[in-house]
């Protein structure tokens, strides 16, 4: 299912009047993730879930490169400049369409990551391994499936979290993820293409936000960022690690609303 020319991503539409929002989920997520902020968003935003390349119902890559992704999410924008969220993964493809396309963003929220590479992803290549192994072909129910990720996935939400992307179709059980090419490239997904961006800045507002429980976001990150996004205001979520906006849905709402315009 691979993509060499422009490529169309799935997205959901919900609002129909107020500025444009755009959301762009993490790493084994899909647009749906932000569902329940995007809906509460949705009386005075028009908001627009996007599922990123390689996840949910939108095409696959040949490879898996920050900025080409960028290039894709920004093509789906439009003339007028949006708000633009992401998270993790999908925080830094964001990152990425404010540095190369600033004309398209309004302003930029960054969730629980920053613009630098991180030096391990092992968990995540546990993840897709565990996932790989998985015979779909003998698999007779979702529950079936949930019970053999059960012991190398211990964490019942997590479990929940990697089996959205389990689909069963007229020809049986599939990954909607590019499992392979993830699992490829994760030091790619981890990193961050500096040498790529070369000087570029953004100088629209940003909000990063981060999980006081969270080691995605610290101190020494805070440099690169402002020199990235010199007008950025930084806050941390009590009680939330990686996942801010799900563990703290209305605390992550009430500060992504005072930033929106």
């Amino acid at each position: 299912m691979g993509e060499t020319g422009a490529v169309s991503l799935h997205r959901t539409e919900l609002g129909r009047t107020g500025p444009r929002v755009v959301f762009c989920h993490g790493l084994f997520g899909q647009g749906r993730n932000w569902t329940q902020v995007a809906k509460a968003l949705s009386t005075e935003h028009r908001v627009t879930l996007l599922d990123m390349p390689n996840h949910g119902r939108s095409p696959w890559t040949e490879s898996f490169d920050y900025v080409a992704l960028a290039d894709l999410v920004a093509a789906e924008l439009g003339e007028e400049p949006v708000a633009l969220v992401g998270h993790s993964m999908g925080g830094k493809i964001a990152m990425c369409v404010a540095l190369r396309h600033p004309g398209l963003v309004e302003r930029l929220a960054v969730v629980d990551v920053a613009p630098v590479a991180y030096p391990s992803g092992r968990e995540f290549v546990g993840y897709i391994e565990t996932m790989r192994s998985l015979d779909l072909s003998a698999l007779g129910s979702r529950a079936e499936a949930e019970e053999a990720l059960r012991e190398a996935v211990p964490s019942s939400v997590v479990r929940s979290f990697l089996l959205q992307n389990l689909r069963r179709t007229d020809d049986g059980w599939h990954w909607q993820l590019n499992l392979e090419l993830l699992g490829e490239s994760m030091d790619g997904l981890t990193g961050w293409p500096a040498e790529q961006l070369g000087e570029a800045s953004y100088d629209g507002p940003v909000l990063w936000v981060g999980g006081a429980d969270s080691d995605y976001i610290s101190d020494e990150h805070a440099a690169e960022m402002d020199r990235r996004f010199p007008r950025n205001r930084r806050v941390l979520v009590k009680g939330a690690g990686h996942w801010v906006h799900s563990e703290q849905p209305e605390v992550f709402l009430e500060v992504l609303r005072r930033f929106l315009p």
